[in-house]
């Protein structure tokens, strides 16, 4: 059975129930978070205008940036080698953002890692004891002070021809960070892969923030927490429409050690290489 929780951000409960939904399907779903649908709604709208502006290519990160615009089709999932059918941005805590989008999308970037932290520190509390013997230090001080927190601003454009064979909105990855705070898109196709194979639809009604572990929470608790593979399915006829999507990947400092001969930062630098975001 593969029982993503749905739980409520402020209910006591949910700590511990949101430990057990990421050891048992990598994922869970908070309501009653602190960022309105109304403020995800105007992101939304107004990086919408940036995308369908030629002004973007003007924001394309240069030298080994990485904040910045990213064209459509420049990233693959692992081990594919077929890019993926979106356009993206890049907002890091001291990355450059357009001036008439700056104000927003920093409040949602603060915002976003303080919730972060707050699940960290759920994990920490409600992880087995052997578990945390895994941890080189407790989850919310990885993340202390970290310039790698990622706001992702994703644009899956509207499709106007039929696709490459096996092109895909997002193709079957995990993700690399320690978990991943996303916001409900503006249409629905994420998916999460159980460990039979079949893909379940992750819920993304208004109001909604799915939450998923990450490659280097998986390593950093001896595998007790799993980075479950998900992907974006291409629309349907009938819903041909552009979607956006707004995840925050928090990353811990690059020292913090994952496992004994591992790094955070010599991990990332190895996953970017794959995805075909670093030379």
């Amino acid at each position: 059975m593969f029982d993503i929780a749905t739980l409520s951000y402020t209910d006591p409960a949910s700590p511990a129930e949101f430990a057990r939904s990421l050891h048992e399907t990598g994922f869970a779903v908070l309501t009653d978070h602190p960022i309105t649908p109304d403020r995800i709604s105007s992101a939304y709208a107004a990086w919408g205008v940036f995308f369908n502006s030629e002004g973007k290519h003007d924001w394309v990160p240069t030298g080994d940036g990485h904040d910045g615009f990213f064209p459509f089709r420049s990233e693959n999932a692992k081990d594919s080698a077929v890019k993926d059918l979106k356009e993206f941005y890049h907002v890091y805590p001291k990355g450059k953002v357009p001036p008439e989008l700056e104000a927003e999308t920093r409040a949602l970037h603060a915002d976003l890692v303080k919730v972060g932290s707050t699940l960290l520190g759920w994990l920490q509390d409600h992880s087995p004891a052997p578990v945390k013997q895994h941890f080189s230090e407790p989850l919310p001080d990885m993340l202390a002070g970290s310039d790698q927190n990622l706001l992702r601003i994703l644009h899956y454009p509207k499709l106007d021809q039929a696709p490459e064979p096996g092109a895909v909105r997002a193709a079957a990855h995990g993700d690399i960070n320690l978990i991943t705070c996303l916001l409900a898109g503006s249409e629905s196709g994420l998916e999460a892969k159980d460990t039979s194979g079949t893909w379940h639809t992750v819920p993304c009604d208004p109001g909604m923030m799915a939450i998923n572990a990450g490659d280097m929470l998986e390593m950093a608790s001896g595998g007790h927490y799993p980075a479950t593979v998900h992907q974006v399915v291409n629309p349907p006829a009938e819903q041909n429409v552009a979607r956006f999507s707004m995840p925050m990947f928090l990353h811990p400092r690059p020292e913090v050690s994952l496992k004994p001969d591992m790094t955070a930062g010599e991990f990332l630098a190895e996953r970017l290489r794959e995805i075909g975001l670093k030379s």
